[in-house]
């Protein structure tokens, strides 16, 4: 294989396409199909990269951007310098703790390189040709967007300081009301076609969209106005018409793909597909998020933080979200206005379709997370603990006090011969 990676790798310049390393793959299906994928990485091939090429360039200023989340993100605007046949003017520093460790000064000479021939990076500072005035970056406490304090957080699970410092001003911070309506119409959440990033910016700075409902409310709007969005600069008729017809073919969206537009903070595409599965429609979600966000030592928090790949953090990054009225208030009037529609595995005809199953004990014939898999595909919710909710436990050798519980609550308890009976699988 290594072998095989420097022969390419010696060929690589005098290829007629650029590359930027090769892909190593399991070569039999049945094991890729078995192995699976993490979210839209595949588990069964890796990526080796080639070494990047690097330039060395002047850091002209650091600009501080606010994203959807509050954070602060410092971008090192650079002296435009060519990396790997790209102009490469700005690259991202990460956070504060990445600038003091490379100490990195406006002013300096930077060696630059492309990540993966792709993302710009700065690998350090070339000491000897700094001047003589450049000063240490202080990093701003206060958000630069709306002025609210920006604070490091302190992580509950590891005692420590959080890296990214936050806005803690949330929706009244324009940055994060912006960044967050580019999440709500970006291709994974609700993919509204022809209302683009500028476009967002653009109708934010004018008043017609401040949050997500009004989107939904744009054509009604229009037509009250005097003032058109075919008036706009660079709207005609058609653009228009486009727009609004793009908007209207939204208002039917995934249960997943709803709760993932939302932009909790640490509720990616993955964790919107758990928390879809686990609660099925969004009248049982709505309902779970505002008890458990009402109540943090609840059953239904407890429920939340017990699903299987949900930890106590995103937990309470849910719990926190539905703790804000505004928020509850924007979903509220977009649920007037959009039909949200439960996972379509949800709606197939299986026997464990809508049904809760715990896994305990050890699986002698499949590994747990084959098992989670297969449970999910018939439209079963998988949870890490047993409640009066639970339809199913799993029990296989060395099963404890879930097995206990479940006996106690009255909950059906299969053997793993009984469950994979059940799911149609002979292994």
């Amino acid at each position: 294989m290594l072998r095989s990676y420097r022969d390419i790798e010696s060929r690589r310049a005098d290829l007629d396409y650029d590359i930027d390393g090769m892909v190593y793959k399991l070569n039999r299906l049945d094991l890729q199909e078995r192995l699976g994928f993490v979210s839209r990485a595949p588990r069964f091939a890796i990526a080796y990269k080639f070494p990047a090429e690097r330039a060395t360039t002047i850091l002209r200023d650091i600009d501080v951007q606010v994203g959807r989340t509050g954070a602060l993100t410092p971008v090192a605007k650079l002296e435009p310098v060519t990396v790997g046949g790209v102009v490469v003017q700005s690259a991202t520093l990460h956070n504060e703790d990445e600038i003091a460790r490379k100490d990195v000064r406006i002013g300096d000479t930077v060696l630059l390189q492309r990540a993966g021939d792709v993302i710009p990076q700065i690998l350090g500072v070339v000491k000897e040709k700094r001047p003589k005035s450049v000063k240490p970056f202080k990093f701003p406490h206060l958000c630069p967007v709306c002025g609210s304090r920006a604070i490091r957080e302190i992580n509950t699970v590891t005692g420590k300081e959080d890296a990214v410092r936050r806005c803690t001003g949330g929706l009244i911070c324009p940055a994060q009301r912006v960044e967050r309506l580019k999440h709500f119409v970006s291709h994974n959440a609700f993919d509204i076609e022809g209302l683009g990033k500028k476009h967002i910016r653009a109708f934010y700075d004018d008043g017609l969209i401040q949050s997500p409902p009004d989107i939904f409310t744009l054509a009604e709007r229009d037509r009250r106005s005097r003032q058109k969005l075919a008036g706009r600069e660079r709207w005609g008729t058609t653009s228009v018409e486009k727009l609004l017809a793009a908007i209207e073919s939204r208002r039917n969206v995934r249960l997943d793909r709803f709760i993932y537009a939302l932009g909790i903070r640490h509720v990616g595409e993955t964790t919107a597909l758990l928390l879809a599965s686990r609660y099925g429609n969004i009248k049982r979600f709505h309902a779970a998020m505002l008890a458990a966000a009402g109540d943090r030592e609840g059953e239904d928090f407890a429920d939340l933080d017990n699903i299987e790949g949900i930890g106590p953090t995103v937990a309470e990054a849910i719990a926190d979200f539905f703790a804000e009225p505004h928020n509850v208030k924007i979903v509220d009037e977009l649920l007037k206005r959009v039909n949200v529609r439960p996972l379509e595995a949800v709606e197939r005809v299986s026997p464990l379709a809508g049904s809760t199953v715990v896994f305990t004990g050890t699986l002698e014939r499949m590994t747990r997370s084959e098992a989670k898999a297969a449970a999910e595909r018939l439209g079963a919710k998988v949870s890490g603990s047993v409640s009066k909710n639970t339809d199913y436990v799993v029990a296989g050798p060395g099963a404890g006090l879930k097995l206990e519980n479940a006996r106690t609550l009255g909950v059906k308890v299969l053997k793993e011969h009984e469950w994979l009976k059940l799911i149609g699988e002979t292994r």
